[in-house]
């Protein structure tokens, strides 16, 4: 698996290389009517319809579970319309095929799956169609505004929110029952339940962290703060900042302490400690249930859900994950690829992604009663989806990610990973990450403070 990841992460630094530019190009005010962005697209509200109506053939690619069941459901309620889905690869590996296709010239598919960290690096250097033109403006109540913001690119409109990624805690019930421990509000409750639980059972961790750039930045986001800005090819890194240095003083507890596991996520042995109680909690996206329910089944009756932990005991949350449905430039039918992430993302398309266990973006889903009032089998029972939509609506507000997120997370590992390895002060390896994109970013063209 290491020797993979790191093979993957030169791919995408070298595809983030190329964007970046492509990115700078863009933002300089040259044309992005050319062979990366496919050329110039115009359209109209009236042409989605139209376009459905004429039908066509569409090309997919997506790597979400409820992928071929919502193509299938499309297809079958479109039945002149063909769509050719195809799973290119989960996250990093899609994005460099993407990248690759991107610079050809051609090859790319009409729709592609996108998450909201990765958006800025293909629509702003023009390699995605605006949605504005085909009046999806109009859509912005049906979605929180957390995943309305997260589909924007300056005041382009790149996709239609696909799901969200509230934060909460997941915790571990039986744990908490056996060694006397209570559901921490706020985060000094949180760092005096782990010193307690690991006093009590040395082989125990209130949670695991390795070191993972896309939880450190919720966590940051969390805490209110916002070290990327961006403004054209101007861009701003402040991993210092008052949210930077808040939760540092927290989680710095923790990893120099000892007392978060660095079993590393997404691993058979992580799996194994979410169901023997060696892993705690975790604080993590709205999406987890349905990975615990599918993976760890030894979990079953174990776990519920809380808000998150907060500063001052206040709600606030931040989203961790999701994504949305972007179209490509080089579609040949723009219109009729816009109408099937319209069908996906806001009509019929969005019961057959919840019913895969999907967690929704759209605010009439996310009050729905039978939604927000079902309970769940594998957390005993719990309504946990009224603790996890009351986080929806507590997500802070104004962050933004780099025009090179991708890269980004690519030295993580090599930057802030250090300090975990070391169990040393976090923001040192904060410092040495800022450093590294300062210097990426002004290498590629951008004009980066830091």
């Amino acid at each position: 698996m290491k020797s993979h990841l790191r093979g993957l992460r030169q791919l995408v630094v070298a595809g983030a290389a190329l964007t970046a530019l492509a990115v700078v190009a863009a933002c300089g005010g040259g044309s992005s009517n050319n062979s990366a962005s496919g050329g110039t697209t115009t359209g109209s509200a009236d042409a989605v319809d139209a376009a459905l109506k004429a039908g066509g053939e569409l090309t997919y690619w997506s790597w979400t579970p409820s992928a071929q069941a919502q193509v299938d459901a499309f297809m079958k309620q479109y039945p002149n319309v063909k769509v050719n889905l195809v799973n290119a690869g989960t996250g990093n590996d899609q994005y460099t095929k993407l990248q690759n296709v991107i610079k050809a010239g051609s090859g790319a598919p009409d729709v592609a799956q996108v998450e909201y960290q990765a958006l800025p690096q293909f629509a702003l250097p023009g390699s995605l169609v605006d949605l504005n033109q085909y009046g999806f403006s109009q859509y912005e109540s049906s979605y929180t505004a957390s995943t309305w913001a997260s589909v924007h690119a300056g005041s382009g409109l790149y996709g239609l929110p696909q799901d969200s990624g509230p934060m909460a805690l997941f915790y571990n019930k039986e744990v908490f029952a056996k060694y006397g421990i209570a559901v921490p509000k706020t985060w000094d409750e949180y760092v005096a339940a782990a010193k307690k639980l690991h006093a009590a059972n040395p082989k125990a961790y209130i949670s695991n962290d390795s070191g993972d750039a896309g939880f450190t930045t919720s966590m940051i986001w969390q805490a209110g703060g916002t070290p990327f800005k961006t403004d054209g090819k101007n861009v701003t890194i402040n991993l210092q900042d008052d949210g930077s240095k808040k939760w540092t003083a927290t989680w710095n507890q923790l990893v120099t302490g000892g007392l978060v596991s660095s079993i590393p996520g997404w691993t058979d042995e992580w799996y194994k400690a979410l169901g023997d109680g060696t892993i705690a909690t975790l604080p993590t996206g709205a999406w987890m249930p349905g990975v615990m329910e599918s993976s760890v089944k030894a979990g079953a009756g174990k776990w519920a859900v809380a808000p998150m932990p907060t500063y001052d005991g206040q709600p606030a949350t931040a989203e961790n994950g999701g994504s949305t449905e972007s179209v490509l430039k080089q579609s040949k039918n723009p219109a009729l690829a816009a109408a099937f992430v319209r069908w996906l993302n806001h009509d019929e398309g969005v019961k057959t992604f919840l019913a895969s266990g999907g967690f929704p973006a759209t605010t009439a889903d996310l009050k729905d009663p039978a939604f927000v009032g079902k309970g769940s089998a594998y957390f005993g029972g719990q309504k946990i989806n009224e603790v996890l939509t009351g986080a929806a609506d507590s997500v802070v507000k104004g962050w933004t990610y780099l025009p090179y997120e991708l890269y980004a997370n690519s030295i993580y590992g090599d930057t802030v990973g250090k300090s975990y390895q070391s169990k040393s002060d976090l923001n040192t390896g904060l410092k040495s990450w800022q450093d590294a994109l300062v210097s990426y970013g002004n290498q590629q063209g951008f004009q980066v403070n830091g």
